[in-house]
């Protein structure tokens, strides 16, 4: 349905000295720390719809909470703990946004970090061999962007090959002697025996310092293309470094111990993996949703037993209430259950809560963005997206909503920048004079009321019946008197 709002003000066509220059202070302090090619990558993720990989600490707005509890957990995996915290919220609340800006921070802090999204034809949660083979193909340090795993490893090696000369890391040209090397290497892989690394993995890490040694340069790039679990190392490759087989998927689990305790000897300060959309299990069939789950299970499980590394999954709300997800898993819900008390929820419980965007957090977003961006024509640009016009842009959106907008802020962000975009283009551009918006923006699902259903409901409803959603007062509040 068309909306008939206009938009026919004109702005005043000039603008002041002082004005520009308290427009170039907003520009100067909204990019502290930001490269160009850090703030030109931004924009174009966003123009597409897409959570920016770089420099998006510049969209966290109205995340004060949700960061310093991220913050926290990172500290205590920095202390050697091992976690696990689940982010719930609707499509478009920012989950996404949030994992990836809690990487960002955690490569900061010396972490090294994965993230991988759960997909019906790519990443099966319930395949943990395939997780396992996902994480490390996207596992990152500040220095390598996809695949460190083998820089992570020749880090490590140097480390212990000055504990074996009882000096600070030497390189590789200055090996140790090979008593000393071999002493230190038996010392290293007796340790991480003792805390579960598989057999097989420790038998490849040796195999690998013996080829570093002997200059063997393919054969140490098969070995850690089958460390991380490649099941396209050839047989002869295999045979030639001492290794057999593949690393069984029922290992992943404990070969991911082997990967953190090397990641921690390496010198990093842990890491942090994030599992996207987990929402996806609930497209799945029964049989695999259910062993989905279990696998979810398995690593919360687990997760305090691997010393430094922490665990993010996100999901949507249905995801965690419904009994096609995480509810109908009793003892997995029962651990990580959403729990509110009148109408308050804790940050340090299992579920972090994203809220919905509202308009005073959109419009705080959108006029940091417009400072940000990198106009060619700065005083047109800041003449044309005007405060006012933001103003009334957002109204646009909202129309008919109460406060909380509920609009997924990417189609909203992508329009914005769709203005900054021909504000700065063309001279003559006035969006005053314009109707640009010709139908009702998308909304969240989280505040749309009576929304469409999404994908995932359609699926888990194809019967001729409907199976009424649990509300939150039925399924997470805790009754007053607990309290």
């Amino acid at each position: 349905m068309p909306i008939h709002l206009e938009l026919h003000r004109r702005e005043p066509s000039g603008i002041s000295s002082t004005s520009a220059s308290h427009a170039a202070v907003r520009r100067a302090r909204a990019r502290p720390g930001l490269t160009e090619g850090e703030i030109a990558h931004l924009f174009e993720a966003l123009r597409h719809g897409r959570v920016p990989e770089r420099g998006i600490g510049a969209l966290a707005v109205g995340l004060d909470r949700e960061l310093d509890e991220m913050e926290r957990q990172l500290a205590l995996a920095e202390s050697g703990a091992g976690g696990l915290k689940f982010i719930r919220g609707g499509y478009g609340c920012g989950k996404t946004f949030l994992a990836r800006l809690v990487l960002q921070k955690a490569q900061a802090k010396g972490f090294a970090t994965s993230f991988i999204v759960v997909s019906e034809s790519d990443l099966k949660l319930h395949r943990l061999g395939d997780v396992y083979r996902k994480l490390m193909s996207e596992l990152s340090t500040p220095s390598c962007s996809r695949g460190a795993f083998g820089a992570i490893l020749r880090e490590w090696l140097a480390t212990f090959e000055g504990k074996g000369l009882g000096s600070p890391k030497k390189p590789r040209k200055q090996m140790a002697p090979r008593n000393a090397l071999d002493e230190a290497l038996d010392r290293e892989l007796e340790s991480l025996s003792r805390r579960e690394v598989p057999h097989d993995f420790l038998r490849g890490l040796r195999s690998y310092v013996e080829c570093v040694r002997s200059g063997e340069r393919a054969r140490e790039n098969a070995i850690v293309s089958w460390l991380t679990g490649s099941e396209s190392v050839s047989a002869p490759e295999k045979s030639g470094a001492g290794i057999k087989g593949d690393l069984k998927s029922g290992d992943a689990l404990q070969n991911l111990r082997g990967v953190v305790e090397i990641v921690r000897a390496a010198g990093y300060s842990g890491m942090v993996a994030v599992i996207d959309e987990a929402e996806t299990i609930l497209r799945m069939r029964s049989d695999a949703r259910h062993a989905s789950l279990s696998a979810l299970r398995q690593i919360a499980d687990a997760s305090g037993s691997y010393p430094g590394m922490l665990w993010i999954v996100t999901g949507t709300p249905q995801f965690f209430d419904s009994k096609y997800g995480v509810a109908g898993l009793r003892p997995l819900h029962d651990r990580i259950h959403f729990l509110t008390c009148s109408g308050y929820a804790s940050a340090r419980q299992a579920q972090l809560e994203l809220r919905p965007f509202d308009a005073k957090r959109l419009e705080a977003l959108a006029m940091h963005l417009r400072a940000l961006y990198p106009s060619k024509a700065p005083k047109h640009y800041e003449r044309t997206i005007s405060e006012a016009f933001i103003e009334r842009l957002i109204e646009k959106y909202a129309s008919g909503i109460r406060s909380e907008v509920g609009i997924v802020p990417r189609h909203f962000l992508r329009e914005l920048i769709t203005h900054f975009d021909l504000a700065d283009e063309y001279e003559a551009y006035a969006p005053w004079t314009e109707e640009h918006i010709t139908q009702n923006p998308p909304r969240s699902e989280a505040t749309s009321g009576k929304a469409d259903r999404s994908h995932s409901d359609r699926f888990l409803h194809h019967e001729a019946r409907e199976v009424r959603e649990p509300q939150r007062s039925e399924t997470h509040e805790m009754h007053e008197a607990v309290w």
